[in-house]
């Protein structure tokens, strides 16, 4: 099953596309929730390159790797890539008049519900929105 989320970004596409793929801004954006952070981030922008971004919770009870291959990039166009096994990521960035869209369409996992997948990438991308908007 796939699942899509989006958000509209007022920023340049150019700094839309800058703070998706650089480490340092990642860490600040990448986070579902006020309890959980990103420590590390890993990118290697290109196909056949690898991404990994470590998230933890606060206080150290628990932690994970996202980690995944690029697959397909179309520079401030789009970033495909593979992660767990056979599931995959779509990041499209869409120009338009009232900002950059980011749309995420990836595949479900069975761990959790698609509806805290779907609440929990959501959160991660108005994250994503805001740190951009407040780099303006």
């Amino acid at each position: 099953m796939k699942i899509t989320v989006e958000t509209i970004v007022n920023a340049p596409i150019e700094n839309v596309w800058r703070a998706w793929t650089t480490p340092e801004d990642i860490k600040q954006w990448n986070t579902a929730s006020a309890d959980w952070h990103t420590t590390q981030s890993f990118v290697d922008l290109r196909v056949g390159g690898t991404f990994s971004s470590r998230m933890e919770a606060k206080d150290g009870s628990m932690g994970f790797d996202f980690a995944g291959t690029y697959t397909n990039l179309v520079e401030y166009q789009l970033i495909e890539s593979a992660f767990l096994g056979d599931r995959v990521l779509l990041v499209e960035f869409l120009n338009g008049a009232n900002g950059v869209t980011v749309r995420e369409t990836f595949d479900a996992e069975s761990t959790h519900s698609v509806e805290q997948q779907r609440e929990g990438w959501q959160a991660i991308l108005n994250n994503f929105a805001r740190h951009v908007e407040a780099k303006q």
